[in-house]
């Protein structure tokens, strides 16, 4: 899986500020990160690109770093850095840090059993040709994750499934009016794939509508399963294009961890 999230544009949105009740922020240890680095990613980090991968987690970093007090930090911390790569164990030993500058305002860095990682980042990848959304966050999400029974909370399982069989998924999410708009990408190999797949869709949001209906609740906006009610689907040659508005609430909801 694959993440791309544009701090800077969801900073300008004020998109960012819903994190100032998060977990993250009053995590005693990452505190003492931003203190001891002068890096806080609610003020420095710009752009981030992030490779799920069962080697480990892989991330592109454009920001302000301050790349000396990075390294007094590694060391503090009984890590080292050498040559410009600096090591350090994570919140487990088998959580291997490692990262480095490919340029002043870009750090490659990876989280993996391998505590040199992050090298693999030092040369471009061939392109496989994937098109970018035009979007401040989006995820490329593999068939493969989707038909995992473990990767997704319950109310999203029916969704899941009519997803499986996709060649690929996309969710791109882009500030509008005060709420974030959720769109969806799903390519298939022919047609008739992709109209079974948004048919699927829509049942399973009807489905849910339904069952709110027959339990005489309205959609909570803050919750889940309003913003899977409000989904629309239609397919588009072997394409299925949905969306789905997400409201405040639910931001901040998630952000807050409830």
């Amino acid at each position: 899986m694959i993440a791309y999230i544009d701090f800077d544009a969801l900073r300008r949105a004020g998109i960012l500020k819903l994190l100032d009740g998060s977990t993250v922020g009053q995590d005693p240890e990452y505190r003492s990160f931003v203190e001891r680095t002068r890096f806080d990613y609610a003020r420095d980090l710009d752009v981030a690109v992030v490779s799920f991968s069962p080697s480990g987690k892989f991330l592109l970093l454009r920001g302000r770093f301050d790349w000396r007090s990075l390294d007094a930090y590694v060391r503090s911390q009984n890590g080292q850095c050498a040559d410009s790569l600096c090591r350090l164990t994570g919140s487990a030993p088998d959580r291997l840090i490692s990262f480095f500058p490919l340029r002043s305002n870009l750090m490659a860095l990876a989280v993996s059993q391998d505590d040199s990682a992050a090298l693999r980042m030092s040369a471009p990848a061939p392109s496989d040709g994937m098109e970018i959304p035009a979007a401040p966050l989006w995820l490329s999400i593999p068939a493969s994750t989707l038909r995992s029974e473990d990767s997704l909370p319950p109310g999203a399982r029916p969704f899941a499934d009519a997803m499986g069989q996709a060649d690929s998924v996309t969710l791109a999410f882009t500030p509008e009016a005060g709420r974030i708009a959720a769109t969806l990408d799903i390519r298939c190999r022919k047609p008739a794939d992709a109209v079974e797949i948004a048919s699927r869709l829509t049942a399973a949001t009807t489905l849910l509508r339904d069952a709110l209906a027959k339990e005489h609740q309205q959609p909570d906006p803050a919750g889940l399963s309003g913003v899977l009610a409000a989904g629309l689907f239609r397919a588009d040659g072997p394409r299925v294009l949905g969306r789905w508005p997400i409201e405040k609430a639910f931001l901040q909801t998630v952000f807050a961890g409830n």
